[in-house]
């Protein structure tokens, strides 16, 4: 692990005030449990098969968390950025064998709670349990939401709709992983911006 400081992880306090207010003391405390690290583009922070031993909050860079199926095909699930968060959720909540892969796509700096201290800073700070369970009931809605956008939108409307949402991702990844994150071919998403193109 990197060495850590008040501003490693200054983003994560930010964010954590848009849903529960902490005192001094129990920042301090949050700082002292908390781990900060460095990956380099291509490192994994998890892998699939294993236990997610860490919930990350994304200081900077780039993740994706995707599934390799027996064919050895990609299927991309999430793109994660700054102040995003990223894991295995299934994994890291039932300590069992992840299902997906999360890959750095970029240099990236990461904020990690360890399973057993999440449990502790509930039992320190309560309030963070309340904030704990409002992210992932925003996971859990987002998931259900893009679910039925995949089922009952065109490939065309989904990739609209990714545009629109995520413009500061779809700068940042080769456009093969944003095919593979709306479930098409490549070919097939050139051939569908440059019908865009053609409607501006």
């Amino acid at each position: 692990m990197s060495e850590m400081n008040q501003d490693n992880i200054q983003p994560l306090l930010e964010y954590i005030k848009n849903y529960v207010s902490l005192t001094t003391q129990e920042e301090a405390f949050l700082l002292s449990k908390v781990s900060y690290r460095k990956y380099l583009r291509g490192q994994y922070i998890v892998q699939q098969g294993d236990i997610c031993k860490h919930e990350c909050f994304v200081i900077s860079g780039c993740t994706k968390m995707f599934h390799v199926d027996e064919t050895g095909q990609e299927h991309i699930l999430m793109f994660s950025i700054e102040d995003w968060w990223t894991s295995d959720m299934g994994s890291f909540i039932t300590q069992t064998p992840a299902d997906f892969n999360v890959m750095c796509l970029e240099p990236t700096e990461l904020v990690m709670f360890s399973y057993d201290i999440i449990e502790e800073l509930y039992l320190e700070i309560p309030k963070l349990e309340r904030f704990f369970r409002q992210i992932i009931e925003k996971a859990f809605v987002a998931s259900q939401k893009r679910i039925v956008r995949n089922f009952s939108l065109s490939a065309k409307d989904r990739y609209v709709y990714f545009k629109t949402q995520y413009p500061l991702i779809e700068k940042r990844i080769p456009q093969y992983m944003v095919a593979s994150y709306l479930g098409i071919t490549k070919e097939f998403l050139s051939k569908i911006k440059k019908h865009l193109l053609l409607e501006d």
